[in-house]
Order: structure tokens, then sequence, then C-alpha cells
């Protein structure tokens, strides 16, 4: 009899267990339906109220990117300048780096000016392969020089990264602006710490009429981008996070998917250490200026020797 009872004891206490763990298996299968729906509906809300503002009409390109070499998520961050053109050159020319295991970003400038070979057209400014082929082209370019790979493409035109600024930042983003800032904008800037809205911000990133022009304004566009992904992290929480990515999706030209996107930015979210290192192209003492009739100025790179350094920043 004791033993009889001990195994229905046994039985019941294993029914229990089962009933439980089951009932646990649910509970945590309805909270991820509710999160993961809650976060769709957030972010369908913020496409639709951006796309409300916005006629911006995106086209799709081909791009056969790639992973990196150093094991990172590479994207071609692109500001277009097209302004209704067809072939527009691209402004600014930069690489985002996140890299899974070490949760390191990493952002590189590639000087406008960079005189490099372009894969079926010859040399000229890296700038112009974005008009002569898009981020495609743009991508093999940067392969052809640096030995880089990109994954994704990401395009900004002027217009979008106004309206971008002013949806995600409606007091505006602080910056230091350190001095008066007026030729060829069609916003100029005062000197001093300020929020500075869409308009304001494309005036900073853009402006390169002073002692050291283009070299002067990638410190700024660097600086900028680092201003923006701190103070974003700084009063945006995860929750808001999804309808954020809808709201910037409309002005954002990219091939990465929105849960890659969710899922790189909720990465950094969490994150108490979210220090970007910086690198530009050319390297300082790694090129030459010249001018070259029918193009202009330019900078003359030792193609093997910023190859080599880029390759070392990426893969620390």
């Amino acid at each position: 009899m004791r033993y009889e009872k001990k195994q229905h004891e046994k039985k019941v206490k294993r029914k229990r267990k089962k009933s439980l763990l089951k009932k646990t298996v649910l509970l945590l299968l309805l909270l991820m339906a509710v999160t993961f729906g809650y976060a769709y509906f957030q972010y369908k809300q913020g496409i639709n109220h951006a796309r409300e503002k916005t006629t911006i009409e995106q086209e799709v390109f081909t791009f056969n990117g790639e992973k990196d070499k150093y094991g990172g998520t590479n994207i071609l961050l692109i500001g277009s300048d097209s302004r209704g053109e067809e072939s527009a050159r691209s402004d600014t020319i930069m690489i985002a780096q996140y890299h899974p295991k070490k949760h390191s970003y990493k952002l590189i400038s590639i000087m406008r000016d960079s005189y490099v070979e372009i894969p079926n057209y010859g040399k000229n400014k890296i700038n112009a392969a974005f008009a002569l082929g898009g981020p495609e082209l743009l991508r093999q370019t940067i392969k052809k020089n640096f030995n880089v790979d990109v994954k994704y493409y990401a395009i900004v035109d002027f217009d979008g990264f106004i309206h971008l600024i002013d949806e995600a930042f409606p007091n505006g983003v602080e910056i230091e602006v350190e001095k008066e800032m007026s030729a060829f904008l069609d916003v100029p800037l005062k000197p001093g710490l300020q929020r500075l809205d869409g308009a304001h911000l494309l005036s900073y990133v853009r402006f390169r009429y002073d002692a050291m022009g283009d070299f002067d304004r990638v410190k700024r566009q660097q600086k900028a981008m680092k201003e923006v992904a701190n103070q974003f992290a700084s009063f945006q929480t995860l929750s808001k996070f999804p309808k954020l990515v809808g709201v910037m999706k409309p002005y954002v030209n990219t091939n990465m998917d929105t849960s890659d996107i969710i899922y790189i930015g909720k990465d950094y979210l969490s994150k108490d250490n979210r220090n970007i290192n910086t690198f530009r192209i050319p390297v300082d003492g790694m090129f030459e200026t010249d001018r070259i009739s029918g193009i202009g100025e330019v900078l003359i790179l030792d193609r093997e020797a910023n190859a080599d350094a880029l390759g070392e920043f990426l893969a620390k």
C-alpha cells in the first residue's frame, strides 16, 4: 500500500509539473505574441504618420552586397545631392559597421574627392560612381580600391534628411556650432551650443567653405552622426524604437530588412557602452592633392596604404 501510495504521489507531482510547464510556455508565447504584435503596430503607425507628410519616391536598386570578411555588418551610407536631378553625385559617403559579436560600432568617411578607379569607367572622383551606376557601382568601387565589402546601403537625399531629423528630433539635435557658417548655404548658422532642426543640421554637415574645406566638413559630419546616435539613445526607449523605425522608413532608401534595422538599433539602445569609433579615407600622410583637367581638384591616394589602414581599423 505504501509503495502504491508513493507511486500515485509521484504521478500527481509529474502531472502538476507538466501542467505548470505548459502554462509557463503558453504564457511566454502569449507575451511574445503581444510584444511582437505591439511592435508591429507601432512600426506601421510610424510609417503611416510619415507618409502623411512626404511625397518622396524611392528607387529600387540592384545591390550585390556581401558580409565583411572581418565579421562585421557594413552599411554604405550615402547622402545624395539629387535636388531633382537624375544622375546625382553622392555628397556624403560613409560606411557604418556593426559587429554583432563585439557589439562595436564604427564609422568610416570616404572623402568625395578621392581619386579612385571606378570599374568599367576608369579613374575619377569616388562620388562620380554613384551618379554613373548607383549604390552598386559605388559598392564595387569601394571593394576594388579598399578591399572592403558592404552588405547594405542606405540613401538619404537633402529633403529626406531634413524630414528625418525633424521627425526623430522634434526639439532638434544639440550641436556646438564652432563658427559662423553662411557661404553657399540656404540656412546660415551662428556659432554656439544650440538645438538644430533638420534644415540647420543639413547646413552644418554640408558647409565646407573654410580653411580646411572638405576635411573639416568630414569632421563635422562624423561629429553630427555621433551626436544624433547618442542623443537618440538618451531619450528613446526600446518600446518606442519600432515606431521610430516606421517614421524614418519613408525617408531612407535602403535594402535593409526592417527586422535587421530594429535588431541593430535595439542592441545599440540597450548597451551602456555606445562608443562610435571613427576613421577617414584618405589617412593623413597617405595622399597628395592635385588638379586634373576636366575633373578639378582631387586627392591622389596611396591606395595600398589606405586600404591596409582601413583593414586594420575594421579588424580591431
